[in-house]
């Protein structure tokens, strides 16, 4: 079954009503083995779309690493391929058709931009193998913000939305541009007066935040961590329904703002794979998320752990796909 957050991303974002207007195939053959008598995974290359730093490249890396670390899989590369929001990534994996050695890191921000881009490669082309984490939005400014607070801040943003400029490292349909445009929603900002800025990856927005090209920014909890400890950003709020541990915010709805959101990571692959190779991915990845050292990650990372595969992951990248989609024909972007 679905988790009970997984269930309240879907069913926050429909209940804030968002009433908002304004390369060619390389198979290289054979079968990717998971680990056990036919031996670990060998040549896999994972792809993040987006840039080092970001969300997308810290999931990937840690759950490869864990796959190296519990010898499920030897040898594998993990690369960037930046550009439109994923959908250049995306493009590259609809292309590889029947290859093996190959997964992509994806999420609800790559199912936007699927649409906000007008991407000829969808999602629906590809092949599902196992949604992974569920992540908090942080709300965040510079160290020597004068926002000390969400008050502080709102008010700000609420007298002059569009010298309050909001960053984000996702295109729109992304969870770091749904989750300003549901705040702005909540606290009486009109979402298409929104100055929103969008950058490709954690490591450009941590860049902007940090040149105070924008005022805050909404990302995953997991990119702000390091620079919020070390004294480079601070962390107004998160946007999960509980605090995270060892990260010293408080919730939205601590600051008087009804507004839960979550975000949402997991793993595809290039389209025609046979039964065969999509199940030893499956096992692979089901035998990962079971160790002890990922579930060190988890609670590392501050995520939440949300795995599903097969069927029921699925259903859920269709359903959301068709929910995002609904949001930005709303918006007036897809």
């Amino acid at each position: 079954m679905r988790t009970a957050p997984a269930r309240k991303l879907t069913v926050g974002i429909v209940a804030a009503g968002l009433v908002l207007t304004g390369c060619g195939t390389t198979a290289d053959g054979g079968s990717a083995a998971a680990g056990g008598e036919s031996g670990p995974i060998t040549g896999l290359r994972v792809m993040v779309p987006n840039s080092p730093g970001s969300g997308y490249d810290t999931t990937a890396r840690e759950w490869s690493k864990v796959l190296e670390d519990e010898e499920l899989a030897t040898g594998l590369e993990v690369f960037n391929l930046e550009g439109a929001g994923g959908t250049v990534g995306l493009q590259r994996l609809v292309n590889e058709k029947g290859n093996d050695k190959l997964l992509m890191q994806m999420g609800l921000g790559v199912v936007g931009a699927q649409f906000s881009n007008q991407s000829e490669a969808t999602l629906d082309q590809t092949t599902p193998i196992a949604q992974l984490i569920e992540e908090a939005e942080a709300i965040v400014v510079p160290a020597d913000s004068p926002f000390q607070s969400m008050d502080d801040l709102v008010t700000a943003w609420k007298a002059d939305p569009g010298a309050t400029p909001v960053g984000g490292a996702s295109n729109p349909g992304g969870p770091d541009h749904l989750t300003p445009m549901l705040l702005a929603q909540e606290v009486g900002v009109t979402p298409t007066d929104v100055n929103y800025v969008s950058y490709d990856g954690g490591g450009e927005l941590l860049a902007g935040i940090l040149g105070k090209d924008i005022a805050f920014a909404a990302t995953g909890i997991g990119e702000v961590t390091e620079p919020a400890a070390a004294g480079q950003v601070r962390i107004l709020a998160v946007t999960s329904e509980e605090a995270v541990a060892g990260v010293d915010a408080p919730t939205l709805q601590d600051e008087g703002i009804d507004l839960t959101f979550t975000n949402w990571r997991g793993i595809v692959a290039p389209p025609e794979l046979s039964a065969e190779q999509t199940q030893a991915y499956v096992d692979a990845v089901t035998e990962m998320h079971d160790s002890e050292a990922w579930k060190q990650v988890l609670t590392d990372q501050g995520w939440t752990d949300a795995f599903t595969t097969g069927e029921e992951f699925s259903a859920f990248l269709e359903s959301e796909s068709e929910r995002v989609e609904g949001v930005l024909t709303e918006l007036g972007l897809a």
